[in-house]
């Protein structure tokens, strides 16, 4: 092992922490599953700082780090759904604009040219809301009952967050597709 394996291990022991969030909120552990739910995001900075600072970058963590945090909120999401904690169609919309994008960024990538993934600032909204509903219903079922109002606005947050940032990403990579193809 490397020092600049660092970052890579991290973003491994990412992906171990996922099993024991959803073990965790399905067994009503929701303290623990928000404590490891804490940590996963802790690791994800430290992770990234480090390969930042250290110039540790490579391909493998590039792909990596983002399915390890794509995994970790779509298995959250899905469990609270389970549970009945958030809407089962919230859920499905969080997956399918998750698919539509993942979909059209391999159609893109085998018939157009090879891509690099930069998530769009709405896209990091919408990221940021989806944690921010996790957090709140997990705190609300694990320690403190948070005002239903306030979870409800995070649920229409993450709706037209997921709305606008899966059409901004239709969108603007149709057009970039439209303008690229091969004649």
């Amino acid at each position: 092992m490397r020092a600049r394996d660092i970052p890579n291990i991290i973003t491994v022991f990412r992906f171990l922490l996922v099993t024991p969030v959803v073990w965790a909120m399905l067994n009503d552990r929701f303290g623990l599953a928000l404590l490891l739910f804490g940590v996963a995001g802790l690791s994800d900075a430290v992770d990234g700082y480090l390969a930042k600072r250290n110039n540790w970058t490579s391909r493998m963590g590039a792909l990596m780090d983002p399915l390890a945090d794509k995994l970790l909120l779509v298995c959250t999401f899905v469990t609270l759904g389970w549970l009945g904690w958030i809407p089962i169609w919230l859920v499905a919309l969080v997956i399918l604009r998750d698919l539509v994008i993942l979909t059209g960024a391999m159609v893109y990538h085998f018939r157009i040219e090879q891509i690099t993934m930069e998530p769009s600032m709405l896209s990091k909204l919408n990221t940021f809301t989806q944690i921010m509903l996790v957090l709140a219903v997990m705190f609300s079922r694990g320690f403190q009952e948070l005002p239903h109002l306030l979870i409800e606005m995070l649920l229409y947050g993450v709706l037209i967050t997921t709305l606008l940032s899966g059409i901004g990403y239709v969108w603007t990579w149709s057009r970039r597709a439209l303008q690229r193809r091969p004649s």
